[in-house]
């Protein structure tokens, strides 16, 4: 057995946390920076000079190392699924699969349901919601929140940030209202 098959597939736990948890410290110590993604589309729409007053300023000066960060992720994410994959596809939980077909979702034997994540499902409530008013609403809840789930849940947490506490409690309860509320209503279940 080489690296590379020791590579492939889920890392365990106790590799995995602790290399998210370097990223605080490393960002820190080089540079004084901050981990987040969510600044990063503002970043790119300000060095390609969109015409407006929230774009207008150094973008490149204020935010090239974020969007040197978001290409790292790219090119990571690229290796992991390319060349580290694990050959096995990923597939959703039994009980996960049952508790969709319950709700008359289907997971067609892959991870993400087809029948509202495609150009098909986006026509009907439950894809619109997912999609649309759940992209915007992810946008304007990032905004509102002053940084995205990685950056207050990697970072703000790490430096004990209260207001990073009370967003991440706020991800949390909103996942979970949206998992046992919303979906069952939109999918027309119990």
């Amino acid at each position: 057995m080489d690296l590379l098959d020791l590579l492939r597939g889920p890392w365990p736990w106790f590799v995995a946390g602790p290399a998210i948890g370097l990223v605080v410290p490393i960002l820190l110590v080089f540079g004084g920076r901050r981990f987040g993604l969510s600044s990063s589309y503002r970043h790119l729409c300000a060095i390609a000079n969109v015409p407006a007053s929230y774009f207008r300023y150094d973008g490149r000066r204020q935010g090239g190392w974020n969007l040197l960060l978001v290409a790292g992720i790219a090119i990571g994410g690229l290796l992991g699924g390319v060349v580290l994959g694990d050959p096995e596809p990923l597939r959703v939980a039994e009980a996960t699969a049952r508790a969709l077909e319950a709700l008359g979702v289907s997971v067609d034997g892959g991870f993400v349901p087809a029948s509202i994540f495609s150009w098909e499902g986006l026509g009907t409530p439950a894809g619109f919601v997912a999609v649309v008013v759940g992209g915007f609403l992810v946008g304007f809840g990032a905004r509102w929140a002053k940084g995205c789930t990685s950056g207050h849940a990697i970072m703000g947490l790490a430096e004990l940030q209260p207001a990073s506490a009370i967003a991440v409690a706020g991800f949390f309860a909103g996942g979970l209202a949206a998992t046992h509320l919303l979906w069952p209503a939109l999918l027309g279940g119990p």
